[in-house]
């Protein structure tokens, strides 16, 4: 398990795959849905444009251009901020971003967002701390942090479907299923968008690269065996809630 880098504020949730693997990381990345399935669906539940965005845990800060930037289906938003727990890797994201005006980075958690209350309009948590039963205290922080009116997605996998979701079940069999993940979420008061993209790989070694830092040596050769190519069918869950 990944250890606290030194200036991790309290209450840091270890990510082994970003911390310790950062560049192979950036390669997943990449990968992941290049015809930005996530993005047109955010955006047609809340759009960002001319609005204050935060992307919590994240990370190097690969998303943070696009939230400022824009895209084919809207315009950048007005003010991004970024918020991260390893201080290495929000460094990373500060200097990723530093031709953009209009993005902040700050080191924090989602259990403590350094940010005033009702500051954001839109956050998304990609893959990031939100996982089910044991995030109260992250979803406390949003429903603190974003303004009357606002939106929050978390991104997650689905375990229920696609290649990768078998991989999934496969590597993390700890994991809630899927209809307990559901009625948790259902509880709190989020709506579910399922979601189908994909892991497009310009190279095969960068694929199996990948699968080696998300998964144990054991499932990783296992599905590696298995699947041939470039491209992995991937399913993931688009939670929402309207502030």
């Amino acid at each position: 398990m990944a250890t606290l880098p030194p200036g991790a504020p309290r209450g840091t949730v270890p990510s082994p795959n970003i911390w310790e693997h950062t560049a192979t990381y950036e390669l997943e990345n990449r990968a992941v849905d290049r015809a930005g399935v996530i993005e047109r669906a955010m955006r047609g539940i809340a759009d960002w444009s001319g609005r204050t965005f935060l992307d919590l845990g994240c990370g190097t800060g690969y998303h943070l251009p696009r939230w400022a930037d824009g895209d084919a289906s809207g315009a950048g938003a007005a003010r991004v901020v970024g918020v991260e727990p390893h201080p290495a890797l929000a460094a990373l994201a500060r200097r990723r971003t530093r031709t953009h005006p209009t993005v902040e980075v700050h080191v924090g958690t989602a259990q403590a967002v350094p940010l005033p209350d009702a500051f954001v309009d839109v956050v998304q948590a990609r893959w990031a701390y939100f996982f089910g039963p044991g995030c109260e205290p992250g979803l406390r922080e949003l429903a603190r942090v974003v303004r009357r009116g606002g939106t929050a997605f978390v991104i997650d996998n689905d375990g229920s479907r696609s290649t990768f979701g078998a991989w999934f079940r496969r590597g993390y069999p700890q994991v809630d299923p899927p209809h307990v993940q559901e009625r948790f979420w259902a509880a709190q008061g989020w709506s579910r968008e399922p979601l189908d993209m994909t892991w497009e790989f310009e190279r095969r070694e960068d694929l199996e690269a990948v699968v080696r830092i998300e998964f144990d040596p054991v499932t990783a050769e296992a599905v590696l065996a298995e699947h041939a190519g470039t491209s992995v069918d991937y399913a993931v869950n688009l939670w929402w809630r309207r502030f």
